[in-house]
């Protein structure tokens, strides 16, 4: 018996029964698919709008739109909405435009509306708003042009300070140079000098003044150069053949003609980085200070040194500046404090008491109430004629003018840096006085600092420095003796 015909096959029937649930989970499926598509489409596109809103905020509009809001197009819609049309730049501006103001974000936040999803500013405060940023760009504007005024007024005394030196360094190599001897006392080469001495044709004129009553050759400085490295060998082998060689050159002098040199170079002028191990003046300033050892054994080589001898290395060639160090160091006031002679230093400290409460007497009778003596101060001033103390250039010009006057104006000096911060130094006591004093400021107005010394007045009851200085000593000397100094 025949089974009943079927319209289709069963593959087929269960291929449509297949079909018929592919279709009806087709039919769930597509619709989910294309609302969370839509879903996801508002939601990106509402993230949009907020990147946009946040951009805006800071002035800047999103990335993908690869247009960045140009700031002087924020500065023309402030003043759209604020109802004043924008004016063309004048010719002043366009000259300078580095005085143009020119709102950055943060100042975009005060031009931009609130976001949409923010409520909007009252009318008072968008009113206030305004004003700020009105306020800001006109106290912007006022700063730039007090600075540029700054740079354009410091331009011209450069400018100034140049031609100045230009034209003083042509009179000295013109004019005064070659008539030295007839024309390095006149009024108008002391006047020249006072101003500073051009550092083209400085250690001409050191030298000239400073001369040479030793009768230094650069022969001479050669033989001491010998002998000190000569004696440097000596001493890296051992000592022996040293110590048998020159009985009259004792332990001392040649320790301090080589270990302490040694540490003082290392020390000086260390922010210039030209006299330290490996500096292109090392050598040169270790040859001057082991060839003065030598030349003088009697004095040998003392703390303070190098910095004299470092200031004269940078101004003249290595035998001239021995010739001079030597020379220096041999005047009255050098040798007395450079061999440690006590009783001459009291002297000297004495004689500049006197000057010292005739110009300065309060000051002076605030240093006597705290127990401040010279001696705290003046050292280090007078050991290194102020090129450890003050900034170099300002000890330049301090030494052209004790080139000139001698070693009264050290003193003189001095009396001027007290007269600098007399008004600080009367408020101090004895550890603040001191500490001022030994580590002056690293910047020192110059011509502020040359008026205070212009006013210092080295003459006491009819009397000058030199004469009151003899009187000291004549007086100090009565007193070792044993009879009681005349008053004067």
């Amino acid at each position: 018996m025949k089974s009943p015909s079927r319209p289709f096959p069963v593959g087929t029937s269960l291929l449509r029964s297949n079909h018929c649930s592919e279709s009806w989970r087709r039919g769930l499926v597509l619709p989910f698919l294309k609302w969370r598509n839509l879903l996801a489409r508002k939601q990106n596109a509402r993230l949009d709008k907020q990147n946009d809103l946040g951009w805006k905020l800071f002035g800047k509009l999103p990335l993908r739109e690869n247009a960045q809001k140009d700031s002087k197009k924020i500065q023309k819609e402030y003043e759209d909405k604020a109802g004043r049309p924008s004016k063309p730049p004048s010719p002043k501006q366009n000259v300078r435009k580095n005085l143009d103001f020119e709102p950055l974000s943060t100042t975009a936040l005060i031009l931009e509306d609130r976001p949409a999803n923010l409520p909007a500013k009252p009318a008072d405060e968008a009113q206030k708003h305004r004003q700020q940023y009105e306020e800001m760009v006109v106290q912007a504007k006022k700063r730039e042009l007090k600075e540029a005024q700054r740079r354009k007024r410091q331009l011209e005394e450069r400018c100034r300070l140049e031609e100045s030196i230009g034209n003083a360094a042509l009179t000295w190599n013109n004019e005064i140079l070659p008539n030295w001897e007839t024309m390095w006392c006149s009024r108008k080469v002391r006047d020249l000098w006072w101003q500073g001495i051009p550092p083209s044709v400085r250690g001409k004129v050191w030298s000239l003044a400073i001369g040479n009553e030793l009768n230094i050759t650069h022969e001479l400085f050669d033989i001491c150069l010998a002998r000190a490295k000569e004696r440097w060998r000596s001493l890296s082998t051992g000592g022996s053949e040293l110590e048998n060689e020159d009985a009259s050159f004792p332990a001392a002098d040649r320790e301090a003609s080589l270990e302490l040199i040694k540490l003082d170079i290392s020390r000086t002028f260390p922010n210039l980085c030209i006299f330290q191990q490996g500096g292109p003046y090392h050598d040169m300033l270790h040859s001057i200070l082991g060839a003065y050892t030598c030349y003088r054994p009697d004095v040998g080589y003392v703390q303070g040194m190098s910095f004299i001898a470092a200031v004269l290395i940078l101004n003249l060639d290595t035998e001239d500046a021995f010739i001079a160090f030597s020379n220096l160091l041999n005047k009255p006031c050098q040798m007395a404090f450079f061999r440690v002679d006590h009783g001459l230093m009291l002297t000297y400290f004495a004689a500049f008491e006197v000057f010292f409460e005739e110009n300065l007497p309060k000051l002076f009778a605030h240093f006597k109430k705290n127990n401040l003596t010279p001696d705290i101060y003046l050292i280090d001033w007078i050991f290194t004629l102020y090129s450890k103390s003050l900034p170099l250039d300002l000890a330049c010009r301090i030494w052209d003018v004790f080139c000139r006057d001698g070693e009264e104006f050290l003193f003189r000096t001095a009396l001027g840096v007290l007269k600098l911060f007399e008004d600080i130094l009367t408020k101090m006591d004895f550890i603040h006085m001191a500490q001022l004093l030994t580590r002056l400021p690293d910047h020192l107005p110059a011509e502020e600092f040359f008026a205070c010394i212009a006013t210092i007045q080295m003459q006491s009851r009819n009397k000058k420095w030199a004469q009151v200085l003899a009187a000291l000593q004549k007086d100090s000397r009565e007193t070792e003796k044993g009879s009681p100094p005349p008053r004067h």
